[in-house]
């Protein structure tokens, strides 16, 4: 083997995984590189092929070198957002696994299962929904660490260095409780749940009859109902990225989050007053033949006041935080601080 082929073989090792439209100008650039090194080592007395090898393994591993020429990151999670990932995870486990193992474990007492099936059926759905949880929670992460504007962020300063210096200018911009990157994936995973929890209870159910599917909506939803529901969940994950690159609540945002809260309130309500949003063969299977039409109508008035609580809450707390965010922005203004600086 010759040098050449030597020197080839390295450089395509190290610009394989780099961008085509790069590749060839990386290429010639790291080989004129090598043969520099080379011309060096060879004028102070060393042998070309000794030379050689020895330039090729001071560069180290081809594969650890292209992390410094693509522009992709050659991590999962790197350390911009490998702390805020840990904790939601950890928060995220320890609330909605117990809560999804509560709720397959009631629905199974309710349909008269064993204890051992009840076991079963809420290990088994625990340890399936910590396996989305951890899945789409460092899905979304992991798109972030990707995103044009992380790329942007990142400065790469000398070529090969998979790490940039940290520099005053990279200090983040300070965002009010609520809006950091945490409470946006939070917001995602939950939704991401949400979605998957609909069309589960629709074509699975959280309790079967004789291998059918039995849900806990009407199954007259399916499947306008239930797609009209996936986009509102789609929208409300739309509005949740758009306010977190906003930075803060304006008023256009907190008109915006009314308006869908008000298009899932409003259908959901007028479906619950005209008894078409439960399915009533749910609770008779489910629920002592004697008691099941009370226990739907008491199901029915608390899913009313959750939805009409919910919708409320957070229309009047969107409003309340663009308030307070135009009051906060109009005291920043250099009109604001000379009014606090006269006061004192």
């Amino acid at each position: 083997m010759n040098d050449t082929d030597l020197i080839d073989r390295y450089v395509y090792a190290a610009t394989r995984s780099v961008p085509e439209r790069q590749r060839r100008d990386v290429a010639d650039e790291l080989r004129a590189s090598i043969h520099d090194q080379i011309d060096d080592r060879a004028a102070s007395g060393e042998d070309l092929r000794t030379a050689e090898r020895a330039v090729l393994l001071e560069l180290g591993d081809p594969d650890k070198l292209a992390a410094g020429f693509s522009d992709r990151p050659a991590y999962l999670i790197g350390p911009r957002y490998y702390f805020e990932w840990w904790r939601l995870l950890k928060l995220l486990l320890w609330v909605v696994v117990p809560i999804a193992a509560l709720g397959i474990a009631l629905g199974q007492v309710l349909s008269g299962a064993g204890v051992g099936d009840i076991f079963a059926g809420a290990t088994v759905g625990a340890l399936a929904v910590a396996l989305h949880v951890c899945f789409w929670t460092t899905l979304v992460f992991a798109i972030l660490e990707r995103s044009p504007d992380a790329a942007a962020r990142a400065d790469r300063g000398v070529r090969g260095t998979p790490w940039p210096q940290w520099t005053l200018e990279q200090l983040p911009d300070p965002r009010p409780a609520g809006l950091g990157v945490g409470d946006l994936v939070a917001s995602l995973v939950f939704l991401g749940i949400a979605a998957i929890a609909a069309v589960w209870d629709q074509l699975v159910g959280f309790v079967r009859t004789d291998s059918a599917p039995l849900p806990v909506l009407n199954p007259d939803l399916w499947p306008w109902g239930i797609a009209f529901l996936l986009v509102l969940i789609a929208a409300e994950a739309i509005f949740a990225v758009v306010l977190h690159r906003a930075r803060r609540w304006t008023f256009a945002l907190a008109v915006t989050n009314a308006v869908l809260a008000l298009a899932f309130a409003a259908p959901a309500l007028l479906l619950l007053l005209q008894g078409e949003l439960l399915n009533p063969a749910f609770f008779d299977e489910v629920i002592p033949a004697d008691s099941s039409a009370e226990v739907f109508r008491v199901t029915a008035v608390v899913t009313g006041c959750a939805i009409i609580g919910i919708a409320g809450w957070d229309i009047v707390d969107g409003g309340f935080k663009a308030w307070r965010s135009r009051r906060i922005t109009a005291s920043d203004s250099p009109s604001g601080r000379r009014g606090r600086r006269a006061g004192s």
